[in-house]
């Protein structure tokens, strides 16, 4: 079953599920497994993107793998609001997919919204 650990203690996944703007998220979720169990963890994140993308506002996901034998995932998905994504987060379909990770994962999910910095990138 996977374990859910805060990416910034300060800020838990809870409270930024609270947000009530209309501003587009973006899920970033790193997942810890060890690498044997890189077979069960993917099978397990792809039944979760398939619930997913059958949800209200969800735009598009993509899962990345850390390079040179790491047991380390990345996966970013894009929502339209976090309402969207709180919806489908607390739906207890998607709750009871979290026990088909593998034992002694960890998942670290964490919203973000993307900023603009002059002369670099726009909101």
């Amino acid at each position: 079953m996977l374990t859910l650990q805060e990416l910034d203690e300060r800020v838990s996944i809870r409270d930024q599920l609270k947000d009530e703007s209309d501003e587009p998220v973006v899920l970033v979720n790193v997942f810890h497994v060890a690498p044997e169990q890189t077979d069960t963890l993917i099978a397990a994140w792809a039944d979760d993107a398939r619930y997913f993308k059958t949800q209200p506002g969800f735009i598009s996901t993509q899962l990345h793998r850390g390079i040179g034998g790491s047991g380390t995932y990345l996966n970013y998905a894009v929502w339209e609001n976090v309402g969207s994504f709180r919806a489908a987060f607390a739906n207890p379909i998607f709750q009871s997919k979290l026990q088909h990770y593998p034992d002694g994962s960890t998942g670290s999910p964490h919203l973000f919204r993307k900023m603009a910095v002059e002369g670099l990138c726009i909101a």
